[in-house]
């Protein structure tokens, strides 16, 4: 249990960290990457919902037994974004460098794979405590 607190507790500190600036480097990422610049409502949109996720992150560390159920889909979170990086990078539609951007959301995602494993489920840990 207390594994899983401190993975998703880091978790969630670290999006929220690396997050929240890119809501005030819209231009910058504009110059890098034009195509957004002409849909910022998606932009926008992608931050708010990973900026949601962090907060359910501090959720499931709050209880990890109680919230162990959602730990399936902070694994479907994180490999989104992997897949999605890796079938753009084998379509040749980021570099290698762009790439590299998946390895923390990869390495999340083993140790939220992980903490569900360990973690014991609700029903089993109110079982133990009788």
């Amino acid at each position: 249990m207390k594994f899983a607190r401190v993975v998703f507790a880091v978790a969630g500190t670290w999006g929220v960290c690396v997050l929240t600036p890119l809501y005030f480097l819209f231009d910058v990422t504009g110059r890098a990457y034009p195509p957004p610049a002409s849909y910022p409502h998606f932009f926008y949109g992608f931050l708010s919902v990973a900026l949601a996720w962090q907060f359910a992150f501090f959720l499931i560390a709050s209880d990890p037994v109680r919230f162990r159920l959602m730990m399936i889909p902070a694994v479907v979170e994180k490999l989104g974004y992997i897949v999605g990086s890796v079938v753009l990078y084998l379509k040749e539609r980021i570099a290698s460098a762009e790439l590299t951007t998946a390895v923390p959301d990869f390495v999340l995602c083993v140790l939220f794979v992980i903490a569900l494993v360990i973690t014991p489920s609700f029903t089993a840990q109110e079982s133990r405590s009788r």
